[in-house]
């Protein structure tokens, strides 16, 4: 990864090691109405564009989808619990905006054209990396 790369500005190393292993987060969405709604999703990061690409099928038809296309605002939530003994958490929690795109190349067959675009605007991670204590939040 060369320093010009978007994903080196947004995520830290830690952080893009630990979503690589992980293949299931939890999506917010508000509905017109003020509703919230949190989904488990799949998700892959794209490195290109230093974003989080949520795919399913027939992610158009989704609640999810529709939500973001009428309020872009989202938080999304990728963790796990690393040890029981002793207890040891960790996680990445991304919020910022989104967007619902109708056309984009899935990254494989059974899944559909529609995708949910996140792009942080506020990074929380805890447990991720050895060198931190704590949790870390920093705005991108």
């Amino acid at each position: 990864m060369t320093t010009s790369d978007t994903s080196t500005q947004i995520f830290s190393q830690a952080e893009l090691d630990y979503l690589a292993g992980q293949r299931l987060g939890r999506l917010a969405t508000v509905a017109p109405d003020g509703t919230l709604q949190n989904s488990p999703t799949g998700f892959h990061y794209n490195p290109g564009t230093g974003t989080i690409d949520i795919y399913g099928r027939a992610m158009g038809a989704t609640r999810k989808f529709r939500n973001v296309r009428a309020n872009g605002r989202v938080a999304f939530v990728v963790d796990d619990i690393a040890s029981t003994d002793p207890w040891r958490v960790r996680g990445v929690e991304i919020r910022g905006t989104a967007e619902a795109i109708e056309d984009h190349e899935p990254p494989s067959p059974y899944m559909s054209r529609e995708i949910i675009r996140i792009r942080p605007r506020r990074i929380i991670s805890w447990g991720v990396d050895p060198a931190q204590s704590g949790m870390v939040g920093r705005d991108v």
